[in-house]
C-alpha cells in the first residue's frame, strides 16, 4: 500500500500527460463509510462538463475519484512500462494497451467531475490505496525482462485490480452522484473480468 500524499502534487498537467499516453483501490472500505454521506449541491460550471457535474453528490462519490484517479494513473504507469519493453508477449501488450484505453479516459471523466464539483482533484492527508506498487515495486516490473516482466505484471496488476474493485464496491453502496455510482459499477464488472482474464493468463507462464 502506498500514502496517497505521493499523489497530492499531481498537476492537471500530469493528468493530461496520462491520458495523452493512450493511444485501476481506496486503503479500505472502513474509510469512505466512516465518512459523512450528506449531499453537497452542485451547479455546472460548464456546458461541456459530464452530466455528473450537474448533479449532487456526497463525501463518498468525492472520495471515490479523488481516490481512484491516481490509482488509475498508476495502472497507466504500469501498462507503459511493459509497452516499452521488447519482445513482449503479444497477450501482454494487448492487456497492456486495453488497460490504458479503459483507464485513461475515465481519469479525465473523474477529473471532470471533481472540478464540476469544486472539489480538489488531490486528496488531502495521508491515505492508504489498497492495490498501490511501491517505487521499489515499479522498479522491479522496469528491470525484468520477459517471461518474468509478464508474471511480475500480472501479478501486480491482479493486486492493482483487486484494490480498485474494494473502493468501486465501497462508492456503489455509499455514493450518491448516478454517474460515479455507474462507473464504479462498470470498474467492479470489468475488472473482475481482467483479474479472471490475468489469472488463467498467469497460469500459462
Amino acid at each position: 500500500m502506498i500514502p496517497l500524499k505521493k499523489f497530492a502534487a499531481l498537476t492537471t498537467t500530469a493528468l493530461a500527460a496520462a491520458i495523452a499516453l493512450t493511444g485501476c483501490g481506496a486503503g479500505s472500505g472502513n474509510e469512505m463509510e466512516g465518512m459523512d454521506q450528506s449531499p453537497t449541491a452542485t451547479s455546472a460550471t460548464s456546458g461541456s462538463q459530464t452530466p455528473a457535474t450537474n448533479a449532487q453528490h456526497n463525501a463518498a462519490d468525492t472520495m471515490f475519484a479523488q481516490m481512484m484517479i491516481p490509482h488509475h494513473v498508476q495502472a497507466v504507469e504500469m501498462s507503459d512500462i511493459m509497452l516499452e519493453k521488447s519482445d513482449l508477449d503479444p497477450q501482454i501488450e494487448k492487456l497492456a494497451q486495453d488497460i490504458k484505453a479503459a483507464q485513461a479516459p475515465e481519469i479525465q471523466k473523474m477529473t471532470d467531475w471533481l472540478t464540476g464539483w469544486s472539489e480538489p482533484t488531490a486528496m488531502a492527508g495521508d491515505h492508504g490505496m489498497d492495490g498501490m506498487m511501491t517505487d521499489a515495486d515499479l522498479d522491479k516490473l522496469k528491470s525484468a525482462q520477459g517471461t518474468e516482466a509478464s508474471k511480475l505484471f500480472l501479478t501486480q496488476m491482479i493486486a492493482h485490480h483487486e484494490g480498485a474493485v474494494k473502493m468501486a464496491e465501497t462508492e456503489v453502496t455509499g455514493g450518491q452522484n448516478a454517474d460515479a455510482v455507474t462507473l464504479a459499477k462498470d470498474i467492479v464488472s470489468s475488472q473482475e473480468a481482467e483479474i479472471k482474464d490475468m489469472q488463467d493468463l498467469l497460469a500459462t507462464l
